[in-house]
């Protein structure tokens, strides 16, 4: 089994006049594929996985398969609240190429998703499903917060390898890596949280700002395994206002701009989803500059 470590960008998903352009994703994973990127997220948040079909999403993790290099890892996200549904959408997506699943926490009835509900949701899952499952903790979006004890209750079950933690609770994250055996993966899930994970024992991220910016993640990651924590936090500081202007600031509509002004393909989001106007582009693309990712 492909070890579960490193950078891996939640990739985005191309659309020309709100149709998949697997052509377009064909061109962005070329470039990806010759970085050290370890792998591929297909229908992450940033991917705009809510707005995609079941059909879309098969022909993703398929595409994504067919042009990654054979070294890198398909991370499938294929959670939802049913478990029926999720377990059918992953062994689905393993047999179109996926090699790990990462599964959303259940949040629609949010008052009842506490310890039981998601020890009950990810047992169940993992008891079903042909591959590893990563657990996607985003609280942000789900408007709930899995338990370091649920994951660590969560992390004896042989095939739950791992969590993505979206969120910039520091302490949380810690509570992960030290509840859990040292052979479950705690990955942070923004480049915010890079440099403290990394110095806390997570052992990769699954970023946003790597679409744009795979080889200063990368870097920061090498630079604090050679014990060069200073010109990580250097660069992991440089990188903040970008992350900051792709994640929270400007969303999706942001990273697929800055994609666009990085020399791979961006283009708009999907509706509901807005492009930015000419206002934000410009602050963004100065965000750009002044990070030195563009001249």
């Amino acid at each position: 089994m492909k070890q579960l470590k490193g950078i891996m960008p939640p990739i985005t998903t191309p659309f020309v006049n709100g149709e998949l352009a697997i052509d377009k994703l064909e061109f962005n994973i070329n470039k990806w594929n010759k970085t050290d990127l370890t792998g591929y997220v297909v229908m992450g948040s940033n991917g705009e996985s809510v707005f995609l079909t079941r059909e879309e999403k098969l022909k993703l993790v398929e595409a994504t398969k067919k042009f990654a290099s054979p070294d890198k890892h398909i991370i499938a996200g294929t959670g939802s609240d049913s478990i029926k549904e999720t377990i059918s959408l992953s062994n689905e997506s393993v047999a179109r190429g996926a090699d790990f699943l990462l599964i959303l926490t259940p949040s629609f009835y949010k008052s009842e998703m506490k310890h039981e509900a998601f020890i009950k949701y990810f047992t169940a899952v993992a008891d079903a499903v042909k591959i590893p499952v990563i657990i996607y903790n985003v609280p942000k979006f789900t408007g709930v917060d899995i338990e370091a004890e649920t994951v660590a209750k969560l992390s004896e079950h042989p095939n739950i390898v791992g969590i993505k933690n979206s969120s910039e609770n520091v302490r949380q994250n810690n509570e992960f890596i030290s509840y859990t055996d040292k052979g479950f993966a705690v990955i942070v899930g923004t480049a915010s949280m890079l440099y403290s994970g990394f110095t806390s024992g997570a052992v990769g991220g699954i970023l946003a700002l790597a679409n744009i910016a795979p080889g200063e993640c990368m870097e920061i990651q090498k630079l604090i395994e050679k014990g060069n924590l200073k010109d990580a936090l250097t660069l992991q500081n440089r990188m903040i206002p970008v992350n900051k202007a792709v994640t929270a600031k400007y969303g999706v509509a942001g990273l697929k701009a800055a994609m666009d002004m990085m020399g791979y393909f961006g283009g708009e989001p999907r509706a509901p989803l807005s492009t930015i106007n000419e206002n934000d582009r410009s602050q963004l693309k100065e965000i750009l500059k002044i990070a030195s990712l563009i001249e």
